[in-house]
């Protein structure tokens, strides 16, 4: 195009503006949306843009500044514990895939260095399309979104060596003793630089801008942030976003975090998109025109190798279950935005000739296309299917605990508080918990635990329910929840139980079961409750009292509702009255301090009379 800068922003900003909602309007996500502006905008379009080259390059930033961001939601402590899936499950996977797609190179004719080349280059998966599809779908904090998170970082280590063995393979650096060895060393180096930066410097950094007062000090000191850790780690030949991923793991816990993110995030999502249409914009439209057979046999078999590899190491030794193994494999089932590096830098080494160079990145432009479509279409094959599965490993042995007291199920943020008590009191217990991942990470932190189904009988049985003196039902899924506390009604019918209520109706369903229900957010509501009429000048034994009085005044109606919420405008006449006399339980007080208004009630029992 030629015009003058505004005139080109201008152009993808309509391209974004036009064809991402029309594509997400039926149902095709964003990212396929940004990836066909690109391929119309591009050389091989309306050619627009005749080099795409440049735009990519400008544009990963955008990549840079997502991986900052998610390194903000991690921690170090979290990082460590993301050991065993970063190097396990994402090594194999680099190394399984790479010797398979190497072979099928070798098949058509690639010497050994070559294809060895391919291979690997073709193994690596997209960061930026893996991590914008899962976040689409709100999935990069599920069983498989974690896993997929691991696997591509562990993929932008394994690209820095791969970049570096080029020349070596090449004959290029043979001269070079001791080229290796430098290379590793600037690594080490640049590497010691985020940690101590992000770590020390960047602190006093954020300090000095927020004590500025200056709005725009907080942007710049953010931006700064990313791109120098990007720059530091990029001139020792690392990847940039590894860079930008530890700086903000390093200030993951830091009080600026929250700032820092929000500061960010604009950036990124328009920077995202643009790399996007970059992307769509160096899809070789002429070369999958001129071989058409071949790029599409070529990007279907490194979908299908990839996709089959995910899938079973997702199954072993992911842990993953069937379903969350193949939407596993189907959102790193492409190639990667390393492999234009890799091939670039093999075919500057004279390991790659320019045809075979030009398919190579036709074929990866084809499956990044494709893999939105893959997605959508295991969406709904799997959305029409039942979600009950069998579980990904078998469950664990429980041993004879000479009849533990008591038995925890569900050790999230609930049981956890739960069961540290005990372990302060020494009181010994026996708990169980679904999720294999919730499992591993309290064992490296030293607890006893299993991994079960608590909905099973058996189980129960062997966790000792028959002796136990007490049971603690503190599943989070409300469904799971319920089939716990009814099992044991019926199998231990005199064990005592104390029930974990998402709110009031979850309590009655609960109370019906003659359990004890405790509603997981009404005692620290009621805390901050009385911290709030203390920051209103109300003297504390005052709020106590008032606090108290309003918990005795809810429990109360809690009980009473009990016998009627199955009759909706029983329920609903009950919670008005449950109003009315709310507002006059501190009737005598309101001169000192006037409450505020509540909220209408609902027929549900979600806060009317009160929450929790």
């Amino acid at each position: 195009m030629h015009g003058s800068g505004l005139q080109l922003a201008l152009v993808f900003l309509l391209a974004a503006v036009i064809a991402v909602p029309l594509f997400k309007r039926f149902g095709l996500g964003a990212v396929l949306g940004y990836l066909a502006a690109g391929v119309v905008l591009g050389p091989d379009g309306v050619g627009v843009v005749a080099h795409a080259e440049p735009v990519l390059a400008a544009s990963e930033i955008g990549v840079v500044m997502m991986l900052f961001v998610i390194g903000l939601e991690l921690s170090l402590a979290r990082l460590k514990l993301m050991r065993r899936p970063v190097f396990l499950t994402g090594g194999l996977q680099v190394a399984i895939s790479g010797v398979v797609l190497a072979a099928l190179a070798a098949m058509i004719g690639l010497g050994w260095k070559v294809a060895l080349v391919v291979g690997l280059g073709l193994a690596l998966s997209s960061t930026a399309f893996g991590l914008q599809l899962l976040a689409e779908r709100k999935a990069l904090h599920s069983p498989h979104g974690r896993l997929a998170f691991a696997i591509l970082l562990f993929q932008d280590l394994a690209a820095v060596p791969l970049i570096a063995a080029i020349p070596l393979l090449a004959h290029a650096a043979a001269p070079e003793s001791g080229h290796a060895g430098w290379a590793l060393l600037k690594a080490v180096a640049a590497l010691a630089a985020v940690f101590f930066g992000g770590r020390y410097l960047l602190r006093s950094l954020f300090r000095t801008a927020v004590r500025i007062g200056v709005p725009e000090m907080q942007t710049a000191s953010a931006l700064l942030a990313v791109l120098g850790a990007a720059w530091v780690v990029q001139l020792a030949g690392l990847s940039m976003g590894l860079g930008a991923f530890l700086a903000g793991v390093l200030l993951a816990e830091s009080e600026f975090r929250h700032e820092i993110e929000s500061q960010i995030e604009p950036f990124k999502g328009l920077l995202l998109g643009l790399f996007f249409m970059a992307v769509g914009m160096s899809i070789d439209l002429a070369q999958v025109a001129a071989e058409p057979g071949f790029v599409l046999l070529a990007t279907l078999l490194l979908m299908a190798v990839k996709f089959a590899v995910l899938f079973g190491l997702g199954r072993h030794p992911g842990g993953l279950g069937m379903r969350e193994a193949l939407r596993l494999g189907g959102v790193l089932a492409l190639g990667g935005e390393f492999a234009f590096v890799v091939f670039a830098e093999a075919a500057g080494a004279g390991l790659l000739e320019a045809a075979m160079h030009n398919r190579l990145l036709a074929v990866v432009g084809l499956s990044m296309a494709l893999t939105p479509l893959l997605m959508i279409a295991l969406a709904r094959l799997l959305d029409g299917h039942d979600d009950t599965e069998a579980p990904a490993r078998d469950y664990d042995p429980i041993h004879d605990h000479g009849h533990p007291q008591v038995i925890i199920a569900g050790l999230g943020r609930f049981g956890q508080i739960v069961a540290r008590l005990l372990v302060a009191q020494k009181i010994p217990f026996v708990a169980l918990d679904a999720d294999p991942g919730t499992i591993d990470a309290l064992r490296r932190s030293g607890n006893q635990v299993y991994f079960g189904d608590p909905t099973r009988p058996e189980l129960l049985r062997a966790s000792g329910a028959a002796h136990a003196r007490l049971f603690i039902n503190a599943i989070d899924d409300r469904e799971a929840n319920l089939r716990t506390t009814h099992l044991l009604r019926h199998l231990y019918p005199h064990l005592r139980v104390f029930a974990r209520a998402h709110d009031r109706r979850h309590a009655w369903q609960l109370m019906d079961l003659q359990v004890e229900a405790f509603r997981e957010t009404f005692a620290s509501a009621l805390e901050m409750g009385r911290e709030v009429l203390v920051a209103l000048e109300v003297p504390r034994e005052i709020a106590e009292d008032r606090t108290r009085r309003f918990r005795e005044h809810d429990e109360r109606l809690l009980a009473s509702h009990h016998r009627i919420y199955n009759d909706e405008s029983a329920l609903l006449q009950a919670l008005r009255e449950g109003r009315a006399e709310l507002e006059h339980l501190f009737e005598a007080d309101q001169a000192q301090q006037p409450a505020p208004a509540d909220p209408e009630p609902d027929a549900d029992g979600r806060d009317g009379a009160g929450v929790g």
